[in-house]
């Protein structure tokens, strides 16, 4: 186990700009809110030691705070723990819930990453920042956390770390946290000190980070992300820019079948057939070479598809619209996994042509939510989730059009070789949900 030197210097503040959270003395101005670890001042630190508590323990600030820069030093004996910002107690279950750093000193190297305790779970992974891994050392760490509006955005030993956006919680208490743990860790500390807080003029010194933006407000775009070129393909209230694929719709969009709500497009549940309830939608214009990110959300055993080079009078009888097909899937309860040739069918997968890998970025979700990223340049073109390149092809060759030979696509001529076609979303009989829909046109 890594020992703490219980000798710790304490750094005055500023008078003119910060304040300290901690006298370096005793606890004055904290509470503990929730679990039996223990939290004691001593040497000019806070320290929380492990017990048997069944739950995460917190020590929390009495007062609450909305937009500040918190600054700390840390270190743990070989135990997660993390400091929570904007927080709240349900007293119902005895629960801190709300925006939490994350101390991590195992072999994940998330330190700095952002999770939302006992809500929505992980909002910003290192693995959105792997430069970042590095930053946290055995022994002291220095913090930054910036919490200004919208934007949390947190440092590690002056390494950027997390860039978030979120509007979730504006304001709340901050909360030092032992995780529980299991028996051979019982007696572990972890010890914070240095704490201090700015309140005052924060935007003025609040500091740009180069690290990468991830949004969690639904249906918005960042400035980065604006002048990069990205535009909305759904503006979370309207169907404005969709159209039913059927062509004898002329452009509408179904009357029956798909709702908008709370700012998420649902697919309504109907009888697990293919285009038979609502029926597939696309976008009013076609694209050529773009960046598509598209955020989803399945119920269980459902089905489902990002389509593109759509070409929807290409199938104007039963069934779905024609086009390259990123599947969708409950791969653990819909019986389509175990179709095609060799997993071809299943989540993330070109369907029925090529087979997607399966790992942990499958459950790198916000809250049961993941990210589909569609690249095609040219003839190339990728499948992504959550972050990870599942797989790339080529179109308009040799090898391309032999592999859907084998498909059955076969008899749908120059199947995925056309310069442009629609985007669609897939109604197959059951409830799935769609926010957060960009494309950046290349």
């Amino acid at each position: 186990m890594l020992g703490i030197a219980l000798a710790a210097s304490f750094a005055p503040a500023s008078a003119q700009e910060w304040e300290n959270l901690f006298n370096g003395k005793n606890l004055k101005g904290w509470k503990q809110v929730a679990g039996t670890a223990k939290f004691t001042a001593r040497d000019g630190m806070i320290i929380g030691t492990a017990t048997d508590s069944k739950v995460n323990s917190f020590l929390a600030t009495k007062k609450e705070y909305g937009d500040f820069i918190l600054e700390f030093d840390f270190a743990t004996e070989g135990i997660n723990s993390g400091v929570q910002l904007r927080s709240h107690l349900n007293t119902e279950k005895g629960r801190v819930y709300g925006y939490q750093f994350e101390i991590d000193p195992s072999d994940r190297a998330w330190t700095g990453g952002i999770y939302d305790e006992a809500r929505r779970k992980w909002l910003y992974r290192l693995s959105k920042n792997e430069s970042a891994m590095a930053a946290y050392r055995d022994g002291w760490n220095s913090a930054r956390i910036e919490c200004v509006g919208d934007r949390i955005r947190t440092w590690v030993n002056g390494v950027p770390c997390a860039n978030l956006i979120d509007d979730l919680d504006q304001d709340g208490f901050i909360a030092l946290q032992v995780h529980k743990v299991k028996a051979e860790l019982i007696g572990a500390r972890v010890c914070w000190k240095n704490i201090r807080i700015l309140t005052k003029d924060v935007e003025k010194y609040a500091t740009p980070s180069p690290a990468p933006v991830v949004n969690c407000v639904a249906n918005t775009l960042t400035p980065q992300e604006v002048a990069e070129g990205w535009t909305l393909l759904f503006d979370g209230k309207t169907a404005n820019g969709w159209q039913s694929a059927r062509p004898k719709m002329n452009g509408k969009f179904p009357h029956e079948g798909w709702s908008i709500e709370d700012g998420v497009l649902f697919v309504h549940q109907g009888d697990g057939g293919e285009s038979v309830n609502g029926g597939d939608i696309i976008t009013t214009r076609k694209y050529r070479n773009f960046i598509l990110k598209v955020d989803f959300k399945i119920t269980e055993g459902a089905n489902s598809g990002i389509k593109y080079f759509v070409d929807p009078f290409m199938n104007t009888g039963p069934g779905s619209a024609i086009g390259c097909e990123f599947q969708i899937l409950d791969d653990e309860r819909h019986p389509d996994a175990k179709l095609g040739v060799k997993g071809n069918r299943t989540l993330g997968s070109l369907y029925d042509l090529i087979p997607a890998p399966h790992g942990d970025w499958e459950k790198d979700t916000i809250d049961g939510w993941s990210t589909a990223m569609i690249v095609v340049d040219g003839n190339h073109v990728e499948h992504w989730l959550n972050g990870h390149k599942l797989l790339e092809y080529e179109r308009n060759t040799q090898m391309w059009d032999a592999l859907v030979a084998y498909s059955k696509y076969k008899n749908w001529p120059n199947f995925g070789n056309a310069e442009d076609g629609y985007i669609l979303l897939q109604d197959h009989g059951f409830k799935v949900s769609y926010k957060n829909i960009k494309i950046k046109v290349l």
